[in-house]
């Protein structure tokens, strides 16, 4: 589609504006998106693009599901906030939603609005439960940036600026069960750990890893933290990937896709965990009508659909191809699911303009690992033109961009 001088005004007068009021704190695209349906994005000048960008984990309905609309727009004619002081409606069908989904005896849950906050809520209770301050996390993990959740994230460059943070937190390498063992102590409160390592690059734990990570846990008096934010509901071909490996943890921390693309977060709670004080936590904002009718709307469509059985099936099917593209540049491909990284021997920035160009819309994990997160709906054609135009962009040596021209990049 031609770009006109209006449309390109129009692009530019926003940019500006909100590059002149923002924080500062985000890396921005040149790129201004303003509509969105299924797994297709618009931007400003009417250009279209197939999103794996998927808001981020946050999009696995893809964008404005018609059910989630409609579960808002009844919602906010009757109520839209109330707090957790008084009983709800929508808060208790949704809370029960959850423990049925849930793996195991996971039947309670304290309902905030992020990942982040869910990890907090975690960290906060398994100290109260165990009596310990000691939290063991993995090298690579990554858990959000609020100071608890931070020093649970691995990433010097994240850390480093906000430091000194919260005492008690050491990090082994993941999926090493001997590194494990060894560190996890009667000081040891939790260990928490993603199933996928997905800010990290796209790293599966071992299924043997994660069962022996319970055992441990269960030895030491400690709790199994499971961070599933971007990996549950659906995206990696199960409602969360620690059933794959037929592990069920004393936590389990939620958020990113639980309401259609609402912030919702949540921290489902074992048996273990005990009763937590009154007044331990709390949220103005979680499990607040609005959002929970959202993410009651979010479940009955992943279950009638199968989303999850479409994830797994799909993600399979783009794994090998991926892996079957002839070009020297891909070292690796990992994920379960629909996540999935490719590990480049080059910077992944160059790849991620030139798929954008293409209409293609995607994410690092690290410096040379693209990531791909498309929503769980996505059509199986488009799912192909990304694969295809990753497989151009490799090897466009004759369009002008040769693999050693990435390679320097």
């Amino acid at each position: 589609m031609g770009r006109g001088r209006g449309q390109m005004s129009v692009s530019s007068d926003i940019m500006a504006m909100e590059t002149a009021h923002t924080s500062g704190v985000y890396p921005k695209r040149p790129l201004v998106i303003v509509r969105g349906q299924g797994a297709r994005l618009w931007d400003a000048e009417g250009r279209e693009y197939i999103d794996c960008v998927g808001g981020q984990g946050s999009a696995n309905l893809g964008h404005s599901h018609p059910d989630v609309v409609r579960a808002l727009q009844v919602q906010s004619e009757k109520l839209v906030s109330c707090p957790e002081i008084f009983y709800n409606d929508r808060r208790a069908e949704l809370l029960a939603a959850l423990a049925r989904v849930a793996p195991g005896q996971l039947e309670r849950a304290f309902l905030c609005n992020s990942g982040a906050e869910a990890v907090e809520a975690a960290l906060k209770f398994a100290r109260v439960a165990t009596g310990r301050a000691g939290v063991i996390a993995a090298n690579r993990g990554f858990h959000g940036r609020t100071f608890g959740a931070l020093s649970a994230t691995w990433k010097r460059d994240y850390r480093e600026p906000f430091q000194p943070l919260v005492p008690g937190f050491t990090h082994v390498p993941y999926n090493d069960v001997a590194a494990l063992d060894l560190a996890v102590s009667d000081e040891t409160a939790a260990v928490l750990l993603e199933p996928v390592q997905g800010e990290g690059g796209v790293y599966p734990a071992e299924p043997a890893y994660l069962r022996a990570a319970l055992d441990i846990c269960r030895r030491r008096g400690s709790m199994l933290i499971l961070d599933e934010i971007q990996t549950g509901y659906g995206r990696t071909g199960s409602m969360f990937a620690c059933e794959q490996a037929n592990v069920t943890p004393d936590m389990l921390v939620i958020a990113k896709s639980m309401a259609g693309g609402l912030p919702m977060g949540a921290c489902l709670l074992g048996p273990r965990v005990g009763q937590l004080p009154v007044l331990s936590h709390g949220s103005t904002f979680g499990g607040n009508p609005l959002v929970c009718a959202a993410a009651l709307a979010t479940l009955q469509v992943l279950e009638r659909d199968d989303l999850a059985g479409r994830a797994r099936i799909l993600g399979e099917r783009a794994r090998a191809r991926l892996a079957a593209i002839p070009s020297p540049l891909i070292r690796q491909v990992r994920g379960m699911g629909l996540l999935i990284g490719v590990e480049l021997k080059a910077k992944v920035t160059p790849v991620l303009q030139r798929l954008q160009a293409a209409g293609i819309l995607a994410l690092p994990a690290g410096s040379t690992v693209l990531r791909l997160l498309p929503p769980l709906v996505i059509g199986e054609e488009d799912l192909d033109r990304v694969v295809d135009s990753l497989a151009a962009v490799l090897l466009a040596s004759q369009q002008g961009a040769p693999e050693r021209a990435l390679l320097q990049e």
